[in-house]
């Protein structure tokens, strides 16, 4: 690892410890040349996974554009923002682990609606609706019974 201060090629690691969210290695390092200490973190490299939209357009995956439609679904509801963050983190990590760096936004919306229905059924509803395009209150009552049926 080079030093960022005299920009030596090698150091020594003193120290190796997980980071407090176990993501990431925390260590300490000594450079050889001028024994300055300093820090480096060293972390998984994920594949980028690219969502396919309805258009057929393709764009990265965004957790934090995911989390900001599960904050709109869940506004003036009962549910917490750490819900909310681990909703997110279970869809990122489904998509990761499977196979394709390709994702439809259908199966994105897919996972969040599964997810959303056993957390809160109000938001579940909400999010359905702006994802299935809901046009008149019928296909809201439709989803209703179904949502009554599976209970």
């Amino acid at each position: 690892m080079k030093c960022p201060y005299c920009s030596h090629p090698e150091s020594k690691v003193n120290d190796s410890r997980p980071s407090d969210d176990n993501t990431k290695i925390r260590r300490r390092r000594e450079c050889l040349a001028c024994g300055r200490r300093f820090t480096t973190y060293e972390a998984v490299e994920l594949v980028p996974i690219m969502v396919i939209k309805r258009d057929e357009s393709r764009e990265p995956f965004d957790k934090q554009k995911l989390v900001n439609g599960l904050i709109r679904a869940c506004e003036k509801r009962a549910v917490s923002y750490e819900t909310i963050q681990n909703i997110a983190n279970d869809i990122e990590m489904s998509l990761q682990n499977d196979l394709d760096r390709e994702v439809p936004s259908q199966l994105i919306g897919e996972y969040v609606m599964d997810r959303l229905r056993d957390v809160d059924e109000v938001a579940y509803v909400r999010f359905a609706s702006v994802y299935r395009q809901f046009k008149d209150i019928s296909t809201f009552v439709e989803e209703i019974n179904k949502l009554k049926k599976d209970k």
